[in-house]
């Protein structure tokens, strides 16, 4: 197995194959030009990347996801993403030639770093349409894959087909969690964001331990964390990035490699004085809602803010019947944390990405 050590390596690796086919530098450029101007959408984002990669520029200019705010484009180093790529390959243990699936769109980081790791550590990678069920025409076993929370639910019919999975770009939901036990495949939930250059922190959450217990996040080599004034999460993490990251991502530390996810500091509700995490509440709501959901809140005269639900599924007066008699008999739910209104849309607003777009639902369903 390659020994990773922290200097910065060739742009590609001698065992690199893409698609079945071993490439130099000169192959891979042809084969990025025809993707341009003959292949598919999908095919056209990985060509314009790799040749972004194999530019004489010493960084990538990257679109952030938009699930906390407006998209934008930042640089990142590409040193930084090949610091990133070998820290991957030795948390989880994956040398050259490792089989690995790219599933993912180019477009973003998570897409770019999957081809990064292929080129950096000399994997064979295949890739496939970025679809919400990306392995149902596979039929060849990959030690590696990188999916969406929503790809993983839609996959696990087929998931045998990889041996390691991690998934990202959003919490995996409890109900989801609990339908990957006893899958062969080891999977991991991830955690990072575009300036972190992909995870920076990961977790089992189909292991024999986790069955019986929530497992905290556990940080990759050279990183650490702490927690500011605001209990929020600090990142130092010198291979990927200059600076300290301070996130509004509430978290306990268990360790100083180790930590839980609570929410977003920017998502917390204050009603009557009582500070609600809506992560928190989703989580025990999980067990309740089987559609799509998130909990907000709207002003309030008398509270300052009131606790409310959006469900993605079409009005009945029945379902919502239901739903609040099931709220309010849960005893998982403190008294604060039972939403005043609930909201019915038939479909979410979403982010590029395809994650819920709050702010933009909240919006359309008021307005």
């Amino acid at each position: 197995m390659t020994e990773y050590n922290d200097y910065f390596t060739p742009r590609l690796h001698e065992d690199f194959q893409f698609n079945k086919n071993q490439l130099n530098e000169a192959g891979l450029i042809q084969l990025a030009n025809l993707y341009i101007n003959e292949g598919e959408p999908y095919e056209e984002q990985i060509g314009e990347f790799i040749l972004d990669w194999l530019d004489e520029r010493d960084f990538v200019e990257v679109k952030t996801s938009g699930s906390t705010g407006t998209p934008k484009i930042i640089k990142i180093s590409k040193e930084f993403m090949v610091n990133s790529a070998k820290a991957t390959g030795k948390f989880f243990k994956l040398p050259e030639q490792t089989t690995a699936l790219l599933c993912l769109p180019a477009s973003y980081i998570a897409g770019k770093m999957m081809l990064v790791r292929a080129m950096v550590l000399g994997w064979h990678i295949d890739s496939v349409q970025p679809k919400s069920n990306p392995i149902d025409q596979v039929f060849k076993r990959y030690d590696f894959c990188a999916m969406t929370p929503f790809q993983l639910d839609n996959s696990l019919a087929r998931l045998h087909l990889i041996k390691k999975l991690i998934v990202g770009g959003g919490a995996v939901s409890v109900p989801l969690k609990r339908l990957v036990q006893g899958i062969p495949t080891k999977i991991y939930e991830t955690y990072g964001m575009t300036e972190t250059v992909t995870h920076i922190a990961a977790r089992r959450i189909n292991s024999k331990k986790s069955r019986k217990k929530q497992l905290p996040f556990k940080v990759l080599n050279n990183v650490t964390v702490a927690q500011d004034d605001r209990n929020c999460l600090m990142i130092k993490a010198p291979m990927v990035a200059d600076e300290t990251i301070v996130t509004n991502d509430v978290v306990e530390l268990v360790a100083y490699k180790k930590f839980f996810w609570k929410g977003r500091i920017d998502h917390v509700i204050n009603s009557g004085g009582v500070k609600i995490h809506p992560e928190e509440v989703e989580k025990k709501l999980q067990n309740i809602i089987l559609q799509r959901f998130f909990v907000t809140s709207l002003p309030d005269d008398a509270l300052g803010e009131k606790l409310i639900l959006f469900v993605e599924a079409a009005f009945s007066e029945e379902v919502l019947q239901h739903l609040k008699e099931e709220i309010q008999q849960s005893k998982k739910l403190d008294k604060f944390e039972k939403p005043k209104k609930i909201y019915f849309v038939e479909k979410f607003e979403e982010t590029h990405t395809g994650k819920i777009n709050r702010l933009n639902t909240l919006k359309a369903r008021l307005d």
